[in-house]
């Protein structure tokens, strides 16, 4: 009896640790796009862009363009752990000159920014 428990105490163990390396969140980003004042701009598109060429050229983005919703906000998921090069524009305000690359992204996690449009 003691055996069989030993045996299956075991077998729980070795099957707790084999989930430690699994990843169980994927590599995120929400992005927060306020103007000038502070304030929060909804309807802002928003694209990134895995290098600062490809950024000024606007060729090869990595992301669709997204739209912020009413809280400025717009989430990009399944994201490689790198710096990216951040896109956003709305009618003739966009963030060129107020911050376009990102810290490279933590893995496994929600990064979060905050772009300014002018």
């Amino acid at each position: 009896m003691k055996t069989s428990k030993l045996l299956i105490f075991c077998g729980l163990m070795l099957a707790l640790s084999s989930f430690s390396t699994f990843q169980v969140f994927n590599t995120s980003m929400k992005i927060n796009v306020r103007n000038e004042l502070g304030n929060i701009e909804e309807g802002v598109s928003v694209q990134l862009f895995g290098s600062e060429e490809d950024y000024r050229n606007e060729t090869n983005p990595v992301t669709e363009k997204l739209m912020t919703d009413k809280k400025g906000n717009v989430k990009f998921k399944e994201l490689e752990s790198k710096v990216y090069f951040v896109n956003a524009v709305k009618g003739d305000k966009n963030n060129v000159g107020a911050g376009v690359a990102t810290a490279k992204l933590e893995d496994g996690k929600m990064n979060k920014l905050t772009i300014i449009i002018e």
